[in-house]
């Protein structure tokens, strides 16, 4: 348990209260683990021991010890917390299924790793030194490409549908529905009048909250104000096709409660005068009250007025304490500014007769917005409906806008996967010339792909790209492909190239077969494995049979394999003959070609094995001298023929 918690001095005092009372709840670690043992997981192997639950869902967990620790806790108090609400567990019906489980039904599992392998987020630093205090900025990123809303609440949609990719059906079908109408030509004009409706609505749901404090700024009002942007969206959706389920569901929630709460701020509220006082302020003809006092307000308080009925006097030397304030006829009220202020009999009179008439308006004019605030909250459900249904539209509108600035293709979802002249869309924008390649995945023609070819070839690029496809489907997002048949994978696994950090406490082979355990113990035949260059951190002989092994467990799952995609360096592999027989695998090389003494990379993926490596060439182009590069081809030479060798090059050290 920790021991100082530091909040902010904002917050409200009810959250300092909910921390005290938390703390003495807090679950030792004792109880973390009894929970843990006691847990009945559906995705436990059936033969397991109660001393080997503890070290398996470890393994579970992200390496990142921070996290690890963290992760414990949270699921050791969701345990907890399960518990002791579903009281009762054991009379309910075996079928009965826990609702954090059911939740999970049809979310995709991403592994962590993968958001940053393949670039779907990637955070950035502002170059201007003025906005580092607003945070990071999206670099060159899936989501950077794809992210068009003209919203703020759409854009934290978008993010969330990253997050949490799904493989129902239903929803991915309503969201292509949508993003056909707006690619079509014929629905530009309609597709361009929805943004500029959009980028005019506010976050309603972060309006709402401020609008419930006691005293809102008029920036709140002018927000809440724009909500007849949703009336345009209304009434522009409802020239649209209505048997498009979204398009429905906007004209049948867009009530005239929108209407209502526009109209209502509209005459209620002096935008002029709340912006020239910095406070809330009235229309005339709201409140005749308030209308007669700032007709008195004009009439008796302007600056002329003021003067005649205020009597201040310069402080004499000799007026030292309050005795020798007094004045006959007049009272003493106050010192200031060496000016003695008194009253006379003339402002009493002002005085029973107005009062103190600023302060009066002021509060009926709070009671006016109070009323205002009220009205508006009690529609407070309709707000967030329209919130929730503006956010959809507007992602699947930045959807399909980006389908046509990148002349992406509608993938259609079966249960194999079909990729045909595929691109890579974040290289696209990097590089001028960019090669097309196909990917096919069934029983028939391979669900596991071995890819050989030399270094810089583009093994890895081929891998980010699939995985890049295939992600961008489960968002119901178009693709970069000419032809597309994307399956409802239900994980995307990767053991690829990932930050590393003194925080895990891990090696990097550790890491290497952490990530690599994850893959083989929890894909499916529904999954999507990437594998780069598996093996490559411990000594070359243990690396190959790690990577044999795991390839041959794969093999033998037989229709249960996942779709599983593998670079490799390791030609030896194939050439021994070390991977079983087996109609699911197939063998794929990027193509090269040498002119005179230059290796040439031509991105192709064809049907065969790579016979070389080509490291000399590598070595060459990644700048080392040619002395050492031809030493390295002598002792190459030697070796495979296993004789003795000595060094031969002199200033080799």
């Amino acid at each position: 348990s920790p021991n100082v918690i530091i909040t902010s001095a904002k917050q409200e005092h009810s959250l300092t209260q909910f921390i005290e009372k938390l703390s003495k709840h807090f679950m030792k670690n004792s109880h973390l683990l009894q929970a843990w043992r006691s847990a009945h997981l559906p995705s436990l192997p059936p033969t397991i021991t109660e001393s080997e639950k503890i070290p398996y869902l470890s393994s579970c967990i992200p390496s990142d010890l921070v996290l690890m620790v963290r992760h414990q806790r949270s699921i050791g108090g969701l345990l907890k917390c399960l518990e002791r609400r579903r009281v009762g567990l054991d009379l309910e019906d075996s079928s009965t299924g826990v609702p954090i489980l059911q939740f999970l039904t049809y979310v995709v599992y991403i592994d962590r790793d993968i958001y940053s392998a393949v670039q779907i987020f990637k955070s950035e630093l502002r170059p201007s030194v003025f906005k580092l205090q607003s945070g990071e900025k999206e670099g060159l990123s899936l989501y950077g490409v794809l992210n068009r809303c003209q919203s703020k609440f759409g854009s934290l949609l978008l993010r969330q549908w990253f997050h949490r990719p799904t493989r129902d059906l239903n929803i991915l079908k309503r969201r292509q529905e949508v993003m056909r109408f707006f690619t079509a030509p014929r629905n530009f004009a309609d597709l361009n009048t929805l943004q500029s409706c959009l980028r005019n609505i506010k976050n309603i749901s972060t309006l709402l909250h401020k609008m419930s404090r006691s005293n809102p700024k008029v920036a709140i009002w002018q927000g809440l104000y724009k909500v007849w942007c949703t009336l345009c969206i209304r009434d522009t959706v409802r020239s649209m096709p209505q048997c498009i389920q979204l398009f429905s569901e906007i004209t049948q929630n867009f009530s005239d409660d929108l209407f209502y709460i526009a109209t209502y701020i509209s005459k209620v509220v002096d935008f002029e005068g709340s912006i020239a006082e910095n406070r809330f302020t009235v229309r005339p003809d709201v409140d005749p009250v308030i209308d007669e006092r700032e007709w008195f307000s004009i009439d008796f308080f302007s600056s002329d007025g003021i003067i005649e009925f205020l009597l201040s006097v310069p402080r004499l030397p000799n007026m030292l304490d309050k005795q020798s304030f007094e004045i006959e006829g007049l009272d003493c009220i106050f010192l200031s500014k060496d000016q003695l202020h008194y009253r006379s009999t003339r402002t009493k009179e002002l005085d029973s007769m107005l009062g103190d008439l600023h302060c009066d308006t002021i509060d009926l004019e709070m009671a006016v917005m109070r009323k205002l605030q009220a009205s508006v909250l009690q529609r407070s459900d309709c707000l967030y409906k329209v919130m929730s249904l503006c956010a959809e539209l507007d992602c699947l509108i930045a959807l399909a806008q980006a389908s046509l600035d990148h002349g992406y293709y509608c993938p259609t979802l079966t249960p194999n996967h079909r990729l045909a002249l595929i691109e890579h869309l974040l290289l696209e924008l990097c590089t001028p010339v960019f090669v097309s390649n196909t990917y096919i995945s069934s029983e028939t023609e391979g669900k596991v792909k071995v890819i050989t070819g030399p270094n810089s070839s583009g093994k890895s690029i081929y891998l980010k790209q699939v995985g890049l496809i295939v992600f961008m489907a489960l968002i119901s997002s178009d693709v970069p492909a000419k032809e597309a048949e994307i399956g409802l994978v239900d994980g995307i696994f990767s053991r690829m190239h990932n930050r590393e950090s003194v925080s895990v406490g891990l090696s990097t082979f550790m890491i290497d077969m952490t990530q690599m355990t994850h893959s083989l113990n929890h894909s499916t035949r529904d999954s999507l494995v990437l594998v780069d260059e598996f093996g490559k951190g411990t000594n070359t002989v243990d690396g190959l049979s790690l990577l044999t092994a795991c390839l041959n467990h794969w093999l033998r799952r037989g229709p249960q394999c996942p779709h599983l995609l593998m670079s490799t360096c390791f030609h030896s592999l194939i050439q021994l003959g070390l991977i079983s027989d087996s109609p699911l695998l197939a063998l794929l090389a990027l193509e090269t070609a040498i002119e005179g003494e230059e290796l040439v990379f031509l991105y192709q993926v064809k049907n065969g094995i790579c016979q070389s490596s080509c490291a000399a060439n590598i070595a060459t182009l990644a700048g080392i001298p040619d002395d050492l590069v031809r030493r390295g081809v002598e002792a190459d030479l030697i070796n495979r023929s296993q004789a003795d060798y000595a060094p031969t090059v002199r200033g080799l050290a």
